[in-house]
């Protein structure tokens, strides 16, 4: 697509993004222009993908195989009858069902049958955008929409996993080793970071002081390190919803199996602080990343979720056990706070650094 395009412009780039989102869109709407268009529309869609595998009231199997025809469809794969329809009450196939037994066929089906399910009012949005995002992803020049695509390809893959190993919420399910976890932390997040790197490098000249290869290695240890500190933050919701995420081999050494681990949560310490470092270790990564970058604005969008990782880990760590039992999570105050930092000090790496050594303790 030739020439600028105001990003804030498009609903789908402003207020559906910012509504889905709480952090990132606070580093996107930070970015240079130019890479705001894929990197909002990537997140746009994979916040999509999520949505459907993570619509309970549809059977896991139905919802991996709509995943992966949703996936086709934004690989080019697929034929998008019905891209220019929205769902309505009437449209044939129209009304949801919680039993549906059948993938969808098209994304006039999709929407119809997954948005009505969705409690929240943004993520139903959201669906119902999808034939817009699908026509936006083709406006994109070719490389950025390569890239959105590759990197969409992989987070639908992990999505899938996902739904294959926690499709029975009946039980409490673990992932077996310690690999399972590096891959599925890889496929969702940390692919984003070599993802973002790969923009940045192609639109940005002289983007960062350090090579291309060791950017994309510091991202994907930055994106594995932030999607772990979710899982670390979720952990109780998740194991009351049959999933966990920590390895069977650990607990198995500890004596604990994952449908303990809510009643004994002491005996789970000791698992949940190894994991809390190697999120540390994944944050440190972002922090040599983002000391790299030459452009301010792209080095405070970078930054900024390292500095709320940071102080969600000294929260975790100081919750001890009972995070098991409650949502923890940096207040808005705080990152609005890290973001007048930064805007006042033009994203100094001294500043920078400043807070990150504050924030950790």
């Amino acid at each position: 697509m030739s020439g600028r395009i105001d990003f804030s412009a498009r609903p789908l780039g402003g207020s559906i993004l910012r509504s889905v989102s709480r952090s990132f869109y606070l580093s996107i709407r930070i970015l240079p222009w130019r890479l705001r268009q894929p990197v909002g529309l990537a997140y746009l869609l994979a916040r999509a993908t999520d949505t459907v595998a993570d619509t309970a009231q549809i059977p896991w199997a139905v919802r991996a195989q709509t995943l992966q025809t949703l996936s086709n469809m934004i690989q080019g794969k697929a034929s998008r009858e019905g891209l220019d329809l929205l769902a309505a009450p009437s449209s044939p196939g129209g009304v949801a069902h919680s039993s549906r037994s059948t993938p969808v066929g098209s994304i006039a089906d999709l929407v119809a049958s997954f948005a009505p399910l969705r409690e929240n009012a943004a993520e139903r949005t959201l669906l119902e955008s999808l034939p817009h995002c699908l026509e936006w992803l083709e406006q994109l020049n070719g490389a950025d929409r390569d890239d959105v695509r590759a990197v969409l390809a992989k987070i639908t893959q992990g999505q899938t996993l996902d739904l294959q190993r926690f499709g029975n919420p009946a039980e409490v399910h673990a992932l077996a080793t310690a690999a399972d976890l590096d891959e599925y932390t890889y496929l969702v997040a940390g692919c984003v970071g070599e993802f973002w790197t790969r923009l940045c490098f192609r639109h940005v000249r002289k983007f960062a002081r350090l090579s291309a290869e060791e950017m994309i290695d510091h991202g994907k240890r930055y994106g594995m390190g932030l999607q772990l500190i979710n899982i670390l933050r979720d952990a109780g919701a998740d194991l009351r919803a049959g999933r966990c995420y920590f390895p069977n081999e650990e607990l198995a050494t500890a004596r604990i199996d994952a449908s303990q681990i809510l009643r004994e949560p002491e005996r789970f310490q000791p698992i949940y602080r190894k994991w809390l470092e190697r999120a540390k270790q994944g944050i440190e990564a972002g922090m040599q990343y983002s000391r790299a970058i030459r452009h301010r604005r792209i080095r405070a969008a970078t930054v900024l979720p390292a500095l709320i990782g940071t102080r969600t880990l000294a929260l975790l760590r100081g919750a001890g056990a009972t995070m098991l039992q409650r949502k923890i999570k940096a207040s808005r105050g705080e990152v609005q706070a890290m973001i007048a930092s930064m805007a006042i000090t033009f994203a100094s790496r001294s500043r920078i650094d400043a807070m990150f050594r504050r924030l950790s303790l």
